[in-house]
C-alpha cells in the first residue's frame, strides 16, 4: 500500500489500553503478545478468507500485509471484537446484534439464553419489546396476567449482569419499544430508579404518524399487538413531553425514528427492521449481526506548503488538504477486510450466521473527525465543517459501494440481493455498507479524536501508574501553541481544570475558534452535524447532543423536533452533570433537625450528616491483603439493608505505626460508610498512596497499607463478596454519576455512549 509503514506510533495511553483490554494474556495474567503481533494475528486472520474465493498463496500473502499496514498506520480499525478475537479460539469478531422477543414464555426465554451466549462472546444486543402483550392482559394458556414489557426486561437485565463479570467487555443491551404499545408510559419512566437496568440502553421506537399527531396537538392511539385492537389514546404531546423530560433529567430515553429507520432497509421482504445494537447506529433484522470499522481520517490530509498564520505575522505554518486518493485507497481496502470478517467469523448461534451471511450487512465509519478540520483550519461549528462532513460521508458512501460492487463481481452479491433495494441497479457484495459507530476505546489506540465528535477536552488530567496525574494535551493545540510562543505549563494546567480554551485572553481567537469542545458547541450545531453525515449513510449515525447543566426541557425538545426534521434516524442527549444531580437528590444521608426558619426546610448552610447508629447484627467478610509492613487483614461490614457500614484493619503480627495508622483510616472510613459518602470516594482518596515499602500480589502491586484497604474495598464492590446478589451496585452507580468505575476519572459521553478516556473503560463495550 502507498505510502505506509509498518511502524506503529502509539501513545502511552493507547499502549495501556492495549494491554488491559486486546493483547492476549496467558492464565496468570500477564500479556504474552506485543501490539505488531496482535495487529499480525488480525490481518492474517481477515486475509486468510481470500482462500475461499481460489486465491493463491502469494495473492493471500500480499493481503495480509495490505492489511496490517492498514492498521499499523492506524488508518483504519475494526471493531474491538475483531481486535480481540481474530486467530483466537472464540473467533467472534462482531459487535452488533438484534435478537427477536415475540410473545411468548418460550420466545422470551430463548432470547435470554441467546443473549448470554452473544455477551460471552463479546457481542452487545438489542431488542424491541413491543410485540409483547402489555401489563395485565390476559394469558391465554393459564388465564393468568401478562407482566408486560418492562417486567421482562429485568429478566435480561439480571442475565447480562451475571455474565459480564471477568470478561474482556462488558454487556450491553438496546431496549426498544414502540410509543404506540400501551406500556409505554412505564417503559419511559422505568430508568427514574439508577439502581434499575444498568445494563440497557433504552429508545423509544417514535412513528411518523406520532410526529405528526405531536406537531397537530392532536390524540393517538395504543394498541396491544396481540390483538391488534386499540385499548387507549393519549395526548401525543404529553407523552412527548414526558420522553423529553426524562431524557433531560438522565439522558434516556433516546429516540429512534423507526419508520424512517425500516424505510431504508434494504432487504424489505426477508422482514421489517424493529431495533438495533446497543449505540443505536445499526439497525438489524432479527438474528442479524453487522461488524463495524473506521476510517481514522486524521490520517487523511497531507500538507501542501507553507501559508501566513493569522494569529501571528512571524508564523508560517503548514496548509493542509485531504488527501483524497489516500482515503479512496483505505476505503476500497476496509470494505475488503470487513467484507471478509463475514465468512471467517466464528458466529454464537447458526441462525445468526446464516442470516448475516445472506445479507453480509457491514459498517464503515468514522474517526478523528474532529482532528481533520483542525488540521484544515475548519471550525467544527461553521457551514464550512458541514459542507465537508456531506462531502467526505458521500465520497466515503460513493466509494465504499464501488468497492462493494467490485467484490460482488468477483464473489457474487449477497444472496439476499434480489428483491433488494439495489436489485438490477447495482450487484453490490454487501447489503448496507456505511454505519458512523461509536470509536471510544479505538480512538484511543488510533491516538484521534472519537467518531464524529468535537474535542472532548484540549488539556486534561491522565491518571498513571500509583496515582501519578499526568496533563495531556492537544498534539495539534500543543504545536500551535508552541509556534504562537503562548505555551506554558502553568497554562496548560489552567486549561486542564476547565478543558475548554475559550475563557482565556492570551490564546489568540483564530486558535479558539478551531479548538472547540463538546461543551462549547451548542445542541443545534451538534445535531446538524449529525444529520450531514446521516445524510450520506446507509445505517445510523451514533453521536451525542451535549447539553449544559442549565439547558432546559425545552432545549432538549427542540433538539428532538430538528433531528426528526432534518432526517436523523435517532437522537441520543445527554445534559451535563444530569446523573450526577439524580443520584445526589437521591442520597439517604441523614440530617440534623435543624431548619431553616423561613423555607421549612433542612438549611443547606445549617445542616449536619449525623452518622448511622450501629445495628445489633451486621455481617462481612475479611480479606487477607499482603503489604510491605506485613500481612493486613481488612473487614468489611454491612447493615442490614444491604448498606457498607464499616471498616476494621487488623495488621498480623506487627505493630507500631502502621497499625496504629491502619486502625485510624479504618475508623475514618467507617464514619465515611455510616455518613453515605459514595465508597468510590473513599477508594479514590486512599488508592495510589506510596510508601517506602511496596509489596507484590497477583493482583498487582500494593504501594501502603492504605492503597491495600483501597483496593481491598474495590475487590469487594467488584467481586461480589457479599452474597446478597447485589454486590454491584455501589461499584455500578459510580458510572452513572460521571466517574469511570475502573480507575475513577471523568465519564465522557460521546458517540451515544459513555468512555472513559484514561483507561479506555466504556459502558457499551
Amino acid at each position: 500500500m502507498k505510502g505506509l509503514s509498518s511502524e506503529i506510533s502509539l501513545t502511552q495511553n493507547a499502549m495501556k489500553v492495549l494491554e488491559k483490554r486486546y493483547l492476549k494474556k496467558d492464565e496468570e495474567g500477564r500479556v504474552v503478545e506485543t501490539p505488531e503481533d496482535l495487529f499480525r494475528r488480525v490481518a492474517k486472520t481477515i486475509a486468510d478468507a481470500d482462500r475461499l474465493y481460489g486465491k493463491t498463496e502469494a495473492e493471500v500473502r500480499e493481503l495480509q500485509e495490505e492489511f496490517y499496514l492498514m492498521l499499523t498506520s492506524l488508518m483504519f480499525l475494526p471493531n474491538s471484537p475483531t481486535l480481540m478475537n481474530a486467530g483466537r479460539r472464540l473467533g467472534q469478531l462482531s459487535a452488533c446484534f438484534v435478537l427477536p422477543v415475540e410473545d411468548s414464555m418460550e420466545s422470551i426465554f430463548d432470547a435470554v439464553k441467546n443473549t448470554a451466549i452473544i455477551h460471552k462472546s463479546g457481542g452487545g444486543t438489542g431488542f424491541s419489546f413491543s410485540r409483547l402483550r402489555p401489563n395485565g392482559d390476559i394469558v391465554g394458556s393459564t388465564k393468568g396476567i401478562s407482566s408486560g414489557p418492562v417486567s421482562f426486561m429485568a429478566v435480561f437485565d439480571t442475565a447480562t449482569e451475571a455474565v459480564k463479570q471477568g470478561g474482556t467487555r462488558r454487556g450491553a443491551n438496546m431496549g426498544i419499544l414502540r410509543v404506540d404499545h400501551p406500556d409505554i408510559l412505564s417503559f419511559i419512566t422505568c430508568k427514574d430508579d439508577n439502581a434499575r437496568f444498568n445494563n440497557f440502553n433504552i429508545s423509544v421506537a417514535i412513528t411518523d404518524e406520532f410526529m405528526r399527531a405531536v406537531e397537530e396537538d392532536k390524540s393517538y392511539d395504543l394498541i396491544n399487538p396481540r390483538t391488534k385492537k386499540v385499548t387507549n389514546t393519549l395526548k401525543a404531546k404529553e407523552v412527548f413531553n414526558l420522553i423529553v423530560d426524562h431524557a433531560w433529567k438522565n439522558g434516556e430515553p433516546g429516540i429512534v425514528f423507526i419508520d424512517r429507520v425500516d424505510g431504508s432497509n434494504p432487504t424489505p421482504r426477508i422482514g421489517k427492521i424493529e431495533s438495533t445494537n446497543p449505540c443505536g447506529e445499526q439497525p438489524l433484522l432479527p438474528y442479524e449481526s453487522c461488524n463495524l470499522g473506521s476510517i481514522n481520517l486524521a490520517k487523511m490530509v497531507k500538507a501542501v506548503g507553507p501559508q501566513q498564520s493569522a494569529a501571528s505575522s512571524q508564523n508560517l505554518s503548514l496548509r493542509y488538504e485531504i488527501d483524497w486518493d489516500k482515503l479512496r485507497d483505505i476505503t476500497w481496502k476496509a470494505v475488503h477486510f470487513l467484507d471478509n470478517v463475514i465468512d471467517v467469523n466464528k458466529y454464537p448461534l447458526s441462525i445468526i450466521q446464516e442470516m448475516t451471511r445472506a445479507n453480509r450487512k457491514i459498517g464503515l465509519g468514522v474517526m478523528g473527525w474532529a482532528d481533520m478540520l483542525i488540521q484544515l483550519g475548519i471550525p467544527y461549528n461553521s457551514n464550512r465543517a458541514i459542507k465537508l462532513a456531506e462531502d467526505v460521508m458521500e465520497f466515503i458512501q460513493k466509494e465504499g459501494k464501488n468497492a462493494s460492487a467490485a467484490i460482488g463481481g468477483e464473489h457474487g452479491v449477497f444472496p439476499n440481493y434480489q428483491g433488494s433495494i439495489y436489485d438490477g441497479k447495482i450487484r453490490l457484495r454487501n447489503a448496507a455498507v456505511t454505519t458512523i459507530a461509536p470509536t471510544g476505546t479505538l480512538s484511543i489506540i488510533a491516538g484521534c479524536s472519537s467518531g464524529i465528535e468535537p474535542l472532548f477536552a484540549v488539556s486534561y488530567v491522565r491518571t498513571v501508574m500509583e496515582g501519578t496525574k499526568l496533563i495531556e494535551v492537544n498534539p495539534y493545540f500543543e504545536k500551535i501553541a508552541k509556534e504562537h510562543r503562548f505555551w506554558g505549563r502553568e497554562l496548560m494546567e489552567r486549561i486542564a481544570d476547565k478543558g475548554s480554551i475559550q475563557e482565556f485572553d492570551e490564546i489568540p481567537e483564530d486558535v479558539k475558534a478551531v479548538f472547540i469542545t463538546a461543551h462549547d458547541i451548542t445542541p443545534i450545531e451538534h445535531v446538524t452535524m449529525q444529520a450531514a453525515f446521516q445524510k450520506f449513510v446507509d445505517n445510523a449515525v451514533s453521536k451525542t447532543v451535549n447539553f449544559p447543566h442549565d439547558a432546559t426541557p425545552g432545549d432538549v425538545e427542540e433538539v428532538y423536533l430538528l433531528a426528526y426534521k432534518l432526517g436523523c434516524k435517532g437522537v441520543t442527549v445527554y445534559r451535563d452533570g444530569s446523573r450526577e444531580e439524580q443520584v445526589l437528590t437521591k442520597g439517604k444521608a441523614r440530617v440534623s433537625s435543624q431548619q431553616s426558619s423561613t423555607s421549612g426546610g433542612v438549611s443547606s448552610q445549617t445542616a449536619k450528616i449525623i452518622p448511622r447508629k450501629r445495628p445489633e447484627v451486621i455481617k462481612g467478610t475479611t480479606r487477607l491483603m499482603k503489604t510491605g509492613c506485613g500481612n493486613l487483614y481488612v473487614t468489611i461490614n454491612e447493615d442490614e439493608e444491604g448498606h457498607l457500614f464499616e471498616l476494621f484493619t487488623s495488621m498480623g503480627k506487627a505493630g507500631g505505626c502502621a497499625a496504629s495508622q491502619s486502625e485510624a483510616i479504618g475508623r475514618l472510613v467507617s464514619l465515611a460508610f455510616r455518613s453515605d459518602i459514595e465508597p468510590d470516594e473513599v477508594i479514590k482518596q486512599l488508592k495510589g498512596i506510596s510508601c517506602h515499602s511496596h509489596a507484590w500480589t497477583n493482583g498487582g502491586k500494593i504501594t501502603s497499607c492504605s492503597d491495600a484497604i483501597a483496593k481491598s474495598l474495590e475487590k469487594y464492590l467488584q467481586k461480589g463478596d457479599r452474597g446478597d446478589g447485589d454486590c454491584e451496585k455501589s461499584y455500578k452507580e459510580v458510572m452513572f454519576i460521571g466517574r469511570c468505575p475502573e480507575c475513577g476519572s471523568a465519564i465522557e459521553h460521546e458517540g451515544g455512549c459513555a468512555v472513559c478516556h484514561n483507561c479506555g473503560f466504556t459502558k457499551c463495550g
